[in-house]
């Protein structure tokens, strides 16, 4: 029987690593300084719901 494992939700970062004033979140990923700090001990499903909010704020 073989094994399936999912691939980790790999990181948003485009390494453009600088910090919007206004609205708190990244420029290149529109993660919050809380996200990215935290994203390599997430579960997958965190992850997934950080991910699933970030197409919304590319508009702010």
């Amino acid at each position: 029987m073989a094994c399936r494992i999912k691939p980790e939700v790999s990181s948003p970062c485009i390494n453009i690593c600088r910090m919007d004033e206004q609205n708190r979140y990244c420029v290149g990923c529109f993660r919050s300084l809380e996200e990215i700090k935290r994203w390599s001990t997430m579960s997958e499903d965190e992850r997934l719901a950080v991910m699933a909010q970030l197409e919304s704020r590319t508009g702010v």
